[in-house]
């Protein structure tokens, strides 16, 4: 045998000696640590199927409330909704609180309509877009049947040029003012949204139609 063999027989004997050592301290470890990525990996995969599957059968149940209510059925749609709103998962129970709603002012019940969506609006754990947009129909729903004072509780605060729902706040709050009188103050907050390039185009359309309106009244005052 060859000096060379001689030392690289030596060399692999050493290495494997080495990693006999290396495998008894920290073997146990290495097995553990896998076993542990194994479970959590398989919890992970358990968490997401139960929480997609609580998600599908809310989404379902929420489905049949909507077909329901579409079908002319509205005290079974809110007893679905209400049910939902008790027990579903996600974002379920608040969309099925602005469903009952809405449900509840196509029935006829605007007080009730308006409590519902003031409550939703005051839900300090519901999401910001769904308060803001709970008190933009709360407003919508009292134009016609509150004061310009009960709409501007629950718009004026998102009628300002930053905020999305402006649009929809100004027209709430001029509608408001027109039916009170105050042309001059409704013909402020419609042009305001004829004049902004982002208004959606019906919402402009409105706002125009309401601006002929007013100037063909010729009775437009400051006040």
């Amino acid at each position: 045998m060859s000096d060379d063999s001689f030392i690289r027989e030596v060399e692999e004997e050493l290495r494997s000696d080495r990693m006999k050592r290396i495998w008894d301290r920290f073997g146990p470890i290495l097995i553990g640590a896998a076993i542990l990525i194994v479970i959590a990996t398989a919890g992970y995969r358990g968490y997401q199927y139960y929480t997609d599957s609580r998600a599908s059968a809310s989404g379902d149940r929420f489905l049949v409330a909507l077909n329901l209510a579409n079908d002319g059925k509205p005290d079974e749609a809110l007893a679905a909704l209400e049910e939902l709103e008790g027990d579903g998962y996600g974002a379920y129970p608040v969309l099925a609180r602005m469903r009952a709603a809405t449900v509840l002012q196509e029935k006829g019940d605007s007080a009730g309509a308006v409590a519902a969506f003031d409550a939703v609006a005051a839900d300090s754990s519901a999401p910001a877009a769904v308060r803001d947009m709970a008190k933009i129909r709360a407003a919508y729903i009292l134009v016609d049947t509150g004061s310009a004072a009960d709409v501007a509780e629950r718009a004026e605060s998102l009628s300002s040029d930053e905020n999305p729902l402006r649009h929809a706040a100004r027209e709430a709050l001029g509608l408001a003012a027109w039916k009170e009188g105050r042309l001059g103050d409704a013909k402020v907050l419609f042009q305001q949204i004829v004049d902004d390039p982002s208004a959606p185009r019906n919402a402009q359309q409105r706002a125009g139609i309401m601006l002929d309106l007013i100037t063909a009244s010729g009775e437009v005052s400051e006040g």
